[in-house]
């Protein structure tokens, strides 16, 4: 498996900014 390049606490971080984002829809479609 090739490393990533984005680590996993990066990954988890991000899926959280994306999920906040999409409650309070400040993520465009």
């Amino acid at each position: 498996m090739r490393k990533s390049k984005f680590t996993e606490s990066q990954i988890v971080a991000t899926l959280k900014q994306v999920e906040g984002g999409r409650q309070v829809k400040d993520v465009p479609d």
